[in-house]
């Protein structure tokens, strides 16, 4: 790779990265305003867990459609045109004095947002080569803890000062700026030309895809079972201040971006996304059962196995993200990486509002100890072997 195309890389890796942590904190950081919802508007947790996953559901409505917008029009416009308007949309959302509007704004704010989960993907494998891939996913994925870590410090201290509202104005002008560093700055990846023909074979021939597709969605159940319901866990269970939770959560997902980057590393020495997958998965179900039995007994355990399982939760999802995208290819990994988070959001939907009524009901062991069952069936689903991928960069 020469001088000037890797310097390239690398800066669109940053913008991919920092329109992903925008996002992330009203995509995924919602959670921590769980009790500012609760004291607005009178909500039980379950409620407040239905309200915050609404965007999530703007997410399955609009996934697909980013993946082909980006496939067929490039990343720097599907970026561009998911983060500004969900800027708008949040800003809008920041004014809602009614509960069911609010919901509305925010699965809208999911749908527009949603665009970097597609296409800042595409633009980051489309500049790396595979030895360098692991570690560059790892970086782009690690836009996620950060946002969410970013969410955790951020968010509950000025909703305490100035209500929820703020908070969501916050993420707005976050999308924003992101938004206008893609517009300026984002360059697409070179891509093959479409075949005479003009169509390319769906790359679902086989059970790898569909067996990626099945692991990611059961790796994430754990990681918004922790992300969800850590810091209520903190504040109710342990008596900790919505501060200090806020602060050491905070902490604890910046290691998880950390985390996130030595599995991509460590992909690329083995030559192989699945196998530290495997291990990964393996892991997390060993620390949600040590949860699940600290939070049973009361036992400091607990608190340490909730702060290391906010950075093992998150610590696949560049692996399967990497894995998906080689495999489809750049006429496809829009398209594919769509169907990879439906998926997923599909099966993390209604984890904040089941697993809020659980709780209220049955207390936090038995949410922690069902959480630590999906990791060990996952490391059951996960392939053995990785197909050649087809997505190659030229030097």
């Amino acid at each position: 790779m020469n001088q000037d195309r890797m310097h390239r890389s690398w800066l669109m890796l940053g913008i991919g990265t920092a329109g992903q942590t925008a996002s992330t904190t009203v995509l995924y950081g919602l959670p921590f305003l769980i009790p500012a919802f609760q004291r607005k508007f009178g909500l039980s947790l379950a409620e407040a867990g239905l309200l915050v996953s609404c965007p999530i559901l703007g997410i399955l409505v609009s996934l697909l459609g980013w993946g082909l917008v980006a496939d067929r029009y490039g990343e720097r416009l599907a970026l561009a045109a998911g983060l500004l308007p969900a800027a708008v949309v949040l800003a809008v959302a920041a004014q809602a004095d009614e509960v069911r509007t609010l919901g509305a704004l925010l699965v809208l704010a999911g749908a527009t947002g949603s665009s970097v989960i597609s296409a800042s993907g595409r633009l980051v494998i489309g500049w790396f080569p595979p030895d360098r891939r692991g570690v560059a996913m790892g970086v782009r994925q690690a836009s996620q803890p950060l946002g969410t870590g970013l969410a955790a410090a951020v968010l509950p201290p000025i909703a305490a000062a100035a209500g929820p509202g703020a908070a969501l104005l916050c993420c707005a002008g976050l999308c924003a700026l992101a938004g206008v560093a893609v517009a300026v700055f984002a360059v697409d990846p070179p891509r093959p030309a479409r075949p005479p023909q003009g169509r390319v074979a769906a790359p679902y021939r086989g059970a790898y895809l569909w067996r990626l597709h099945v692991v990611a969605a059961l790796l994430c159940v754990p990681q918004f079972v922790v992300t969800g319901f850590a810091l209520v866990f903190l504040i109710e269970a342990r008596g900790w201040s919505p501060g200090t939770a806020g602060t050491v959560l905070a902490a604890a997902n910046l290691a998880g971006a950390g985390v996130r980057l030595l599995a991509g590393w460590w992909s690329d020495r083995v030559g192989s996304r699945v196998r530290p997958m495997r291990l990964l998965a393996l892991a997390t179900a060993v620390d949600l059962g040590l949860l699940a039995l600290g939070a049973a007994w009361h036992s400091p355990i607990g608190t340490g196995a909730l702060l290391l399982a906010a950075g093992l939760t998150v610590s696949t999802n560049g692996l399967h993200n990497t894995a998906v995208a080689e495999y489809a290819g750049p006429l496809w990994a829009g398209r594919v990486l769509g169907v990879h988070g439906v998926g997923q959001h599909s099966a993390i939907v209604l984890v904040p509002p089941l697993m809020g009524s659980l709780i209220a009901r049955h207390g936090y062991p038995p949410a922690f100890a069902a959480a630590a069952a999906v990791p060990l069936l996952a490391a059951a689903v996960i392939p053995a072997q990785r197909p050649a991928a087809t997505w190659t960069v030229e030097a």
